[in-house]
């Protein structure tokens, strides 16, 4: 009993100690990304030396996947409690819930930050290995929310998508939550609840493909230089994969198998063509939403038909779209403000279209700001579809992934689609 009682200060100290360690690096790799943040960083920022958290961590990656793992076990604790409940809706309702009273803990000061997994990719292997390995037990987790006698008939791929669905929502809430005040954020979450369950179409709406797409429908124009389009599209993926740290020269140059010195014939340097892969993500969202909304339809089928046109592109050779939380990573406060501010603008128009939804009678009574956010959280989660449903493509992802939050997670037309 003495000897146990005496390793307890000690094992308290480590595990404080490790703690704040943990602490620091959440914030650092949210606010610089994996590859930007680093141990001199995180040390200093809670006034230790390196090597003191080299003690801990032997490596950044470690220490990054040690970050991951911890942001995991909270998902998978929030997903266990929301599993007590007796039906699928009163689940989702719990596990949004969840987040909500988490991102409230967290901005009070109450909970330590917990680190985004947007640059979750940027980790080398085995440590990428490993954080995916327990991601998918979480992901099956929460998606053994949806099971029960109703939704039974689910094919696998519709269970997928819809718990990545509901996964990019929850990774999309941090982005947004903090304009409201925390003690409001319960009664914000009962309205992401409401939607992502109900969904956005007044009772009359019907999900038919009004103002449908044509073949010829292309929301990015090439330019007339198609190295250049190579280029943005090499350094949009590496972005999305490893931020901007972590999309080197080496590695867009590597991509596209060109030399360092083709990269610099086309690119004067390396955040002027992330900047141009930016724009050209800006531009590929407005052309989207100039197309729905010159279609003349009703605001629900505006906000449906530039919500699938965007996913759909997600999905194309021409796709993905930058992942808009890349924007953390930008190494200039004023590239961080001006995308953010086009950002914002983007998330205006969507907001437009469904306010017009409210006034001609298509959509339902709801927060459209809240709605917003929500199918712009669907479409910046559309890139990562395929790793849960490898299947999925242009001709199959608006049933599978689209259709949920427009008619509802639950609604029996989605569900038997």
């Amino acid at each position: 009993m003495t000897a146990v009682t005496a390793r307890e200060p000690q094992t308290a100290r480590f595990q404080e100690k490790r703690d704040a360690i943990l602490n620091a690096a959440a914030a650092q790799f949210n606010a610089q990304g994996v590859k930007g943040a680093t141990l001199a960083g995180i040390a200093a920022s809670v006034g230790l030396v390196t090597n003191s958290v080299t003690y801990y961590y032997r490596k950044k990656e470690d220490l990054a996947a040690a970050c991951f793992l911890r942001a995991i076990a909270l998902f998978d604790g929030i997903a266990e409690a929301a599993a007590r409940e007796a039906t699928v809706a009163a689940r989702v309702r719990a596990f949004l819930a969840g987040h909500a009273a988490l991102l409230a803990a967290v901005a009070l000061g109450e909970h330590p930050p917990v680190v985004a997994f947007s640059d979750v990719r940027a980790l080398p292997s085995p440590q990428l290995e490993t954080v995916h390995t327990a991601y998918t037990g979480m992901f099956r987790r929460v998606r053994g929310l949806f099971k029960d006698d109703t939704t039974a008939h689910w094919p696998r791929e519709m269970r997928n998508a819809r718990t990545h669905l509901l996964l990019s929502l929850v990774h999309w809430l941090p982005a947004w939550f903090g304009r409201y005040e925390e003690a409001q954020y319960p009664r914000m979450v009962e309205r992401v609840a409401d939607i992502a369950l109900h969904g956005l179409g007044a009772p009359a709406a019907r999900w038919e493909e009004a103002a449908a797409l044509s073949e010829e429908t292309v929301l990015h124009a090439p330019t007339d230089n198609a190295a250049m389009d190579a280029f943005l599209r090499a350094a949009t993926a590496l972005l999305n994969e490893q931020g901007y740290r972590g999309a080197s020269v080496d590695k867009i140059s590597a991509r596209l198998n060109v030399t360092k010195g083709s990269f610099y014939h086309h690119n004067d340097n390396k955040l002027d063509l992330i900047s141009a892969c930016f724009e050209r993500t800006f531009q590929v969202i407005r052309r989207a939403f100039d197309l729905a909304e010159a279609s003349g339809d009703s605001g629900w089928q505006r906000a449906g038909l530039a919500a699938r046109m965007l996913v759909r592109f997600q999905l194309s050779a021409e796709g993905p779209l930058l992942r808009l939380s890349s924007t953390s990573a930008l190494p200039e406060a004023a590239d961080r403000a001006r995308v953010h501010k086009t950002l914002q603008q983007r998330i205006e128009r969507m907001a437009a279209m469904l306010v017009d939804g409210l006034v001609d009678g298509s959509v339902r009574p709801l927060d459209a700001a809240i709605a917003a956010q929500l199918v712009v959280g669907l479409i910046n989660g559309a890139a990562e579809l395929h790793r849960w449903v490898p299947d999925a493509s242009e001709a199959s992802v608006v049933e599978l992934y689209v259709r949920p939050i427009f008619m509802g997670l639950l609604s029996e037309a989605s569900a038997t689609a």
